[in-house]
């Protein structure tokens, strides 16, 4: 999902979205070493999310206590 869709998002979306995040990739990680995963490429996905996730969030939380 790209950043903009992120930042119309409240912060308690944010928080359940990136629970679910976290989540996924572990069951993913999980997946690959069991070979039970068939594309590899949606870790390397999923954690670019988390991360862009993690940055709009900080964003939010920067941006309420200086206003």
């Amino acid at each position: 999902m790209k950043a903009a869709k992120y930042r119309e998002m409240s912060v308690d979306e944010l928080n359940d979205q990136v629970d679910q995040l976290r989540t996924e990739l572990f069951n993913m990680r999980v997946g690959n070493t069991t070979k039970e995963l068939q594309n590899t490429a949606k870790i390397r996905g999923t954690k670019r999310d988390l991360a862009r996730l993690l940055t709009v969030l900080n964003e939010k939380r920067k941006g309420a206590t200086a206003a």
